[in-house]
């Protein structure tokens, strides 16, 4: 059974406490502990959290449109980078179904929010909502962050182990989000039977809007500065912030899953309490950054526990889980130092012992 099948039993409209019950493997048994008022949806704090985004995403946008100094270009583009990064978290929430109560405004508000990162909301809802949440952490399961074996990595020609290097790099998070992610399991993928006909009118739809706007954007570029300028504005504008974006998701999902503690597990190992309890983790980022671009993303395991639960409740729900499940859940501050250890260390991987290995183990 799937995490996607294991759902259905619960009850969330009782609000008094819930004691788990003992079932192997199964995800209900955490589940039943967390709090009924932590799957409760506001449309009032989506459309503020929408409202801001949106204003975030919008400022940096006419900044760079209005200049070309580098000294007030470079910061913009961080700041557009990190607006088209929180757009993208609150469109992966309600693509959960999660941020409002209508499924056909939440799929909307996800596609909407998933222009400016590119991303076909369709291709995503299968390859991250099913595909990646279904099987977090299993061996040839999860595409995100799998891990490749010392006899995979010595049987690689000399381009194969190069790209590995510089994707499992401390600056290669983006680069690999790009090509795995972003690139083969939704741009280039197509599902076969009734989710094709739903990626490929996506596909559509957001290729259309992203050729009409780089179309505007090079007679604004043409008519302001010539040419030049017109082949520039579409960089400035769209392709810089969407690298940024990249590198920022791909390091935020690579921190969320890689490190030296966290197992992967083999299929016959694999279990959905392995998966969304052991192999995730909650992370402590800046209180301002979190509000205005994360949305509580980084509190990642309740959010692998059940993705029905809304951003502004998995600080409460993930309260709930700790207390219950003290020795299992991770929680850290988000450092510089861990995830240079963990980019460090982390290149290879057994899955019969359970651990992490660096290149050397190849040699062996």
């Amino acid at each position: 059974m799937s995490i996607l099948d294991d759902t259905s039993t619960i009850d969330v409209a009782d609000d008094g406490p819930r004691r788990p019950r003992e079932r192997q493997g199964s995800l209900n048994v955490v589940r039943e502990i967390i709090p009924a008022a932590c799957y409760r949806r506001s449309g009032a704090r989506a459309a503020v959290a929408l409202a801001q985004g949106f204003a975030l995403y919008l400022v940096p946008m006419v900044g760079l449109a209005l200049t070309d100094r580098w000294y007030l270009v470079l910061p913009l583009w961080a700041l557009a980078g990190l607006a088209v990064s929180g757009l993208f978290v609150l469109g992966h929430d309600a693509s959960h179904g999660a941020l409002l109560d209508s499924p056909r405004l939440n799929r909307l508000v996800a596609q909407v929010c998933m222009v400016p990162s590119a991303h076909v909301e369709a291709a995503w809802d299968l390859g991250h909502n099913r595909i990646h949440h279904g099987y977090t952490t299993r061996q040839g399961f999860d595409f995100v962050w799998h891990p490749t074996t010392p006899d995979e990595f010595r049987q690689m020609g000399r381009l194969a182990r190069l790209q590995h290097r510089i994707e499992w790099s401390f600056l290669g998070s983006g680069a690999y989000f790009l090509r795995t992610v972003w690139w083969q399991k939704m741009w280039r993928f197509n599902a076969p039977g009734k989710r094709k006909g739903a990626i490929i009118r996506d596909k559509i739809t957001l290729g259309s809007l992203m050729v009409l706007a780089t179309a505007g954007a090079v007679v604004y570029g043409a008519l302001t500065g010539g040419w030049v300028h017109a082949l520039w504005v579409p960089v400035k504008l769209f392709v810089v912030p969407f690298l940024i974006f990249i590198h920022v998701i791909g390091w935020t999902v690579y921190v969320h899953h890689v490190d030296p503690e966290i197992k992967w597990w083999t299929r016959k190992e694999w279990t959905q309490f392995h998966g969304q309890m052991d192999s995730t983790t909650i992370l402590h980022v800046p209180r301002l950054i979190n509000r205005l671009w994360f949305h509580n993303i980084f509190v990642h395991v309740p959010h692998h526990v059940d993705v029905r639960i809304p951003f502004h409740q998995l600080p409460a729900a993930a309260e709930a889980i700790r207390a219950a499940f003290p020795d299992t859940v991770r929680s850290a501050k988000l450092s510089m130092r861990s995830y240079l250890r963990a980019a460090k260390s982390c290149k290879l991987y057994d899955f019969d012992a359970g651990r992490w290995l660096p290149y050397s183990a190849a040699k062996s």
